[in-house]
Formats: structure tokens, C-alpha cells, sequence
């Protein structure tokens, strides 16, 4: 799983972390007892304190979306996705909402911001295939 930390968006950085590991198990790129990332190589990664990551983890514990097995790590539950496809739209198109008012303010049109979109689909596609390949043994 691939963390990304927009330290200038004004939402709060463990926020941040709930929010991408629930994206991750709605949409499947996180899969039912799959391990997260641990406590201090994630923190060091994404050059944050690791206690943010451990206030995240257990926000994620509390809503029912992980469990942590002591000595073993923070998994994802094996319990049947709370997200539902319309669930899984609805959070989507929540995030939409909020690109698109962006776009609004920055003045950028609906052409310029369709092929900013398709660009950065692009590039996330190209990271994350070299992180799938090697999770496969490809």
C-alpha cells in the first residue's frame, strides 16, 4: 500500500492515513487479512511522528476496519467490507466534489482539468505496477 501525505491540505495527517487505508479496503487494493504497514518504518517513511501513525491504526481499530494481532502487527479485518460498490462511488464522488471545487477557485477549466485528472491517473498507474509486480513475484 501506497501512503501519500499532503502536509499543506490542511487535514490532519492521521485523518489522512484513515482515510487512505479505507479507500484501500472499500475499493480492494487492501484485501481482507493483509498486513499494514508497521508502526515505525511507516512513520519514518512518511518523515511523521510515529505516534500519528499509531493514532491513525487505532481510529482504524475503533471503527472496525483492523484488528492487531499483539507481537504480529495491524491487519486488515477479515469481516465482510462494510463498503458496498454505491458506498464505494459515494466516497469517491465525495472526493470529486472537492477536486472539482478546487478547480473552481484555481480557475481551470473543465478540459484542463479532465486531462490533469487522465495525467495523474497515468502516473499512478506507472508506481504503483512495479509495486504489484514485485508483490506477485513478476
Amino acid at each position: 500500500m501506497i501512503f501519500q501525505i499532503n502536509f499543506k491540505s490542511g487535514k490532519p495527517v492521521y485523518l489522512q492515513l484513515i482515510d487512505q487505508v479505507r479507500h484501500a479496503a472499500a475499493s480492494g487494493a487492501l484485501r481482507a487479512g493483509e498486513a499494514l504497514p508497521s508502526l515505525r518504518p511507516l512513520a519514518e517513511q512518511l518523515r511523521i511522528n510515529r505516534n500519528t501513525v499509531a493514532k491513525a491504526y487505532a481510529e482504524l481499530e475503533n471503527q472496525g476496519i483492523i484488528e492487531t494481532i499483539p507481537g504480529k502487527g495491524c491487519f486488515l479485518k477479515a469481516a465482510e467490507s462494510p463498503f458496498t460498490k454505491q458506498a464505494r462511488q459515494k466516497l469517491l464522488a465525495h472526493e470529486i466534489d472537492h477536486a472539482i471545487v478546487a478547480a473552481h477557485h484555481l480557475q481551470i477549466g473543465n478540459q484542463e482539468f479532465l486531462e490533469l485528472v487522465r495525467g495523474r491517473l497515468e502516473r499512478f498507474e506507472r508506481q504503483a505496477a512495479p509495486a504489484a509486480t514485485a508483490k506477485h513475484g513478476g
